[in-house]
């Protein structure tokens, strides 16, 4: 299991919901915390 970067959630990681940066795969719960992490990556990929 993944942890969503956005609210720290447990999340599997065949879902859809995933955005790649800087070589890595970072998976989310919900769409809002996909589109959240979309906006500013950088933010959150540390």
């Amino acid at each position: 299991m993944a942890t969503d970067v956005i609210c720290g959630m447990k999340v599997k990681e065949n879902t859809d919901l995933k955005s790649e940066f800087q070589g890595k795969t970072f998976y989310f719960c919900s769409s809002h915390c996909k589109e959240e992490f979309d906006k500013n990556p950088l933010k959150y990929s540390r």
